[in-house]
């Protein structure tokens, strides 16, 4: 068992707080470090460093800085198994989940490396006589990245690569329930020899997430996060004048319809529901059952629920654990709670027990029926192994049923109607839609589109919206005399 450490202007520092907590393997209670939670002093020395180290490396060449990406991703490759098996030992999700979300994160390594091409300006020569106009984009200095537990491996590349190759330097905070993911990364990282300071990592919790924000050197901050924390970070760092994205929570729909093919849409529904033990800001939460569909999917999605093998990650299972005790037991509230709506547990997940790890976090997957629409449970995000059965009589009640609530990350249709398709990709009121698709995952040159109570801010992660979040924008207007009279 280690005990982690911050990296702070190229060191690995030692942390001088003696608040710290255990880092969890969720399958079986075993602890596997312990993490410091950062002092505000050792939090503003990290900033300190990425402030010194910025002038330097803004500096540095585009062509030269996409260089350090070539070589991240080269050793990411090779350390692909290991930090792999890292991520489903301290998340809890299995070795094929963990597996697809590191080939994401090397994904935005890859995006990123385009650089030179989208973090290019405009040009228009002889505006006015003698008067050329053009934009350019600069870095902005020190960004915070404040990354959530359920992608310990992902998230922080939805911003990471951006922001370096943009010129900018970095404090991260990983989650403090994952911290063991990130350590290696910048152990990769501390190897490419990058300047001092450009990059650094702390590990804390609230008093570190509030140090970032609230010092005035940090330019930009990436959150990613529950709604009301989202919020809060919004608000307090846009209030003090930086560039801020928050990704919040989700109560994520999906519609299935009459003509949708049932086997398939059954499949992708339970994946989408029940991957990553339901922890995913785009896991189907609510299915809105339209029409003659009632029946059929509500029969076939409780077989798929009950029949969930789940277990320890790294074995042949199709589900893990949830993060910790506390989230199984907020979770088991809320099915009691949904129960005493007058809903029915026709799947019941609660009070899981795995042969050999009887100490774990485990749920099995869930189906709640019968739960009012508007009602307290069903706007509540679950964030876990739960399902919710709806009726609509229409395509237009279930799109209402979406637009009525309060997130909007996600939205999915199952049909086989191109005209329901396509009202739907227009008239849901959500940033990422999916048509026979049960997780709206954007790939990396896309933006990760969340809306309304899900996202706070103007532009997302990833592709070329995180180019235009990481750098700002500079129209120049010049005059040359000689070229003005050699006109007339």
């Amino acid at each position: 068992m280690s005990s982690l450490t911050n990296f702070i202007a190229g060191n690995w520092v030692p942390s001088r707080s003696t608040n710290t907590r255990p880092v969890q393997n969720p399958a079986s209670g075993e602890v596997l470090a312990t993490v410091a939670l950062a002092e505000p002093a050792e939090v503003q020395a990290a900033i300190t460093a990425a402030h010194k180290a910025f002038p330097e490396w803004r500096r540095v060449p585009l062509t030269e800085r996409i260089q350090f990406l070539f070589r991240l991703k080269a050793r990411l490759e090779e350390d692909f198994d290991e930090l792999s098996k890292t991520i489903t030992l301290e998340c809890g999700k299995t070795l094929a989940e963990s597996r697809g979300e590191l080939r994401r994160a090397i994904e935005n390594i890859e995006v990123a490396c385009s650089a030179t091409v989208l973090t290019q300006g405009l040009f228009s020569e002889d505006i006015a006589p003698g008067i050329d106009e053009f934009t350019i984009r600069q870095p902005l200095g020190v960004c915070a990245i404040i990354a959530p537990f359920n992608f310990p491996g992902m998230i922080p590349f939805w911003f990471l690569p951006y922001a370096l190759v943009a010129g900018n330097t970095v404090v991260l905070k990983p989650s403090e329930r994952v911290p063991l993911t990130m350590a290696h990364v910048f152990r990769i990282l501390q190897e490419l020899h990058l300047p001092s300071g450009v990059v650094n990592l702390v590990n804390g919790a609230r008093e570190a997430v509030e140090t970032l924000i609230g010092d005035e050197r940090v330019q930009a901050v990436s959150f990613v996060g529950s709604s009301a924390v989202a919020r809060s970070v919004y608000a307090r760092a846009a209030a003090a004048g930086k560039r801020v994205q928050c990704q919040g929570g989700a109560k994520n729909p999906i519609v299935i319809t009459a003509d949708a093919h049932l086997d398939t849409t059954t499949q992708v529904v339970a994946d989408s529901a029940f991957g990553c033990a339901g922890q995913r800001c785009l896991a189907a939460s609510v299915a809105v059952l339209v029409g003659d569909a009632r029946g059929p999917f509500r029969d076939s999605i409780r077989d798929a629920a009950a029949s969930r093998l789940t277990g320890f990650g790294m074995d042949a299972v199709q589900m893990g654990p949830v993060i910790s005790a506390e989230s199984k037991a907020r979770i088991q509230g809320l099915i009691a709670s949904a129960e005493s709506e007058g809903a029915r547990v026709s799947v019941d997940g609660r009070n899981a027990s795995i042969s050999g790890f009887e100490s774990g976090y485990f749920l099995k997957p869930t189906i709640l029926e019968g739960l009012p629409h508007g009602g307290p449970i069903a706007t509540t995000e679950i964030f876990g192994p739960v399902l919710s059965l709806h009726e609509a009589d229409s395509l237009d009640e279930a799109i209402a049923i979406i637009n009525q609530g309060h997130y909007g990350n996600m939205a999915c249709l199952f049909t086989s109607s191109g005209d329901m398709a396509r009202r739907f990709r227009s008239e849901a009121n959500v940033g990422n839609v999916g048509i026979n698709v049960g997780v709206a995952a954007p790939m990396a040159m896309f933006p990760f589109s969340g809306a309304r109570g899900s996202f706070f801010g103007d532009l997302h992660g990833q592709g070329r919206d995180a180019f235009h979040f990481f750098t700002k924008q500079k129209v120049v207007v010049e005059r040359w005399p000689l070229a003005v009279s050699r006109l007339f």
